[in-house]
Formats: structure tokens, sequence, C-alpha cells
């Protein structure tokens, strides 16, 4: 069984080996009240930005926990593709969901978006509280796939500020029975999906306006929780670290 990992921006950096630790108060809760670490166990912490540290539970108290710092390294588990997944809201837990997976999958960024036929509607406190959330489940995500660096996550922007922001990148929208160019080039790409009802006719009037590139999965009509994952997927198994081996 491989050892818990856990986000810890404090990590130092460097870090000796042999160097006692404080776990912030949050990882040391999980380390020692949900996962019931006991002194002598080895973990994993990771700084968000590409490194990780071994280290060994030293000390566990009341209030804290100390551990005793392995060797300090980076360690890179990042896909070499650099794509964002602007994704229209979903209802109920899909979110979480399409954010876990989308990490799971490595994508480097997360954009939600207010979709005219998202069912969920976010007002501004409720946008940030959302945004929070689906920060923390990235990070979970991070932990349990091995990745050292957390893809960002946006609050959600409407679909003219969430193109502006993917400026730079090849947009490609996720459009059910539209044909796509015959070839994609391994570069930054921002893939947008749309709510549970589709795209309303003027979002896709913006998206044609905007000049980005369509894609389709074939002549199925995929869920929004669906469609996004299966292009990471998709262009994962076609440009990037996904491999078949003969077996």
């Amino acid at each position: 069984m491989s050892a818990p990992r856990f986000h810890c921006a404090e990590l130092p950096r460097p870090s000796r080996s042999g160097q006692a630790f404080t776990l912030p108060a949050a990882v040391a809760s999980h380390a020692v009240r949900v996962l019931r670490l006991r002194v002598g166990d080895v973990l994993v912490l990771f700084d968000g930005e590409g490194g990780e540290v071994p280290a060994t539970l030293a000390d566990v108290a009341r209030e804290c926990a100390t551990v005793t710092l392995g060797e300090y390294s980076q360690v890179d588990r990042e896909s070499p593709l650099d794509l964002w997944l602007v994704q229209a809201l979903a209802v109920g837990d899909k979110m979480d969901w399409i954010v876990q997976k989308a990490v799971e999958l490595g994508a480097t960024g997360i954009v939600p978006w207010q979709a005219d036929r998202s069912v969920l509607k976010l007002d501004a406190a409720r946008a940030d509280k959302r945004r929070a959330h689906w920060e923390a489940v990235a990070i979970s995500a991070c932990e349990q796939c091995g990745r050292n660096r957390i893809p960002f996550v946006d609050a959600p922007l409407s679909l003219t500020a969430a193109l502006a922001r993917s400026a730079s990148r090849r947009v490609v929208a996720m459009m059910p029975g539209v044909a796509g160019p015959s070839a994609f080039r391994a570069e930054p790409m921002a893939l947008v999906v749309g709510p549970e009802g589709g795209f309303s006719d003027a979002e896709a009037k913006l998206l044609r306006a905007t000049n980005v590139a369509t894609l389709t999965l074939g002549p199925r009509i995929l869920r929004t929780e669906t469609a996004g994952l299966a292009a990471l997927a998709a262009l994962n198994a076609r440009f990037g670290d996904f491999g078949l081996t003969a077996g």
C-alpha cells in the first residue's frame, strides 16, 4: 500500500533530510484523526509546485503532529499536454465529479462558466464558496493521483469572459454533430463543454463568431459530465502519456 499523500504549501524549501516539521493543523487532523496514522508511519508531503518529500510521523500531541522529513525532490507527474477544461456549471455533485476526474486526467486548469441553460445558478457569494470548495476537491484529487502541481480553478465566468480568459490557447468546443478539423496539434488548448441542455443559440453564435475549433466524439450525445472527461482522455491517448503495452 502506498504512503498517503498530503498537500502542504508550508513545506520548507529546501528541506534537510532529518529536519523536524510541524504539520499544519488541517493536515495533522486528517492524518491522525481521519486516517489514524501513528508514530512511525510514513507519509508524503507535496508543495503544489512540483516538489515532494517523504516524511515519518515522529510525535502526536493533542493539537499538533510532528514529522521527520526525508529528502526533498522535484517529481513531476504532469501530462505533456496543457489542457484547460472550460466546463458549464452542472447540478448537484456533478461539478465535484468533473473537477476530480479532470484533475486525475491531467487538466492544468478548470474554468467553470454560467450557461444560459445551466440549471445551477450562483450569485457572487455562492460562487466564491463553490470555487473554494472545488479548489479543495482539486487538491484532494492531486493527493490521490500523485500529481504534485495543483491545477487552478476559476470562479464561474460568463462564456464571453471564459473565452477571453482562454484567448492565448486554441479553443475547442465540444459540439455534437458538428464536424471538426481532421487533425489536432499538441498545443495548449481550452476545451469548452456546454450544459445539460446544450449550448443556446446565442452561445453557439458566439462560439462561431470567435472562430473556435469544434470537436465531436462520435454520433452519440454525451452528458455534460462525460463529454469533457472523454475528450481529456482521448487527447491524452493520442498526444499525451497514455500508453498501451502488449500483454
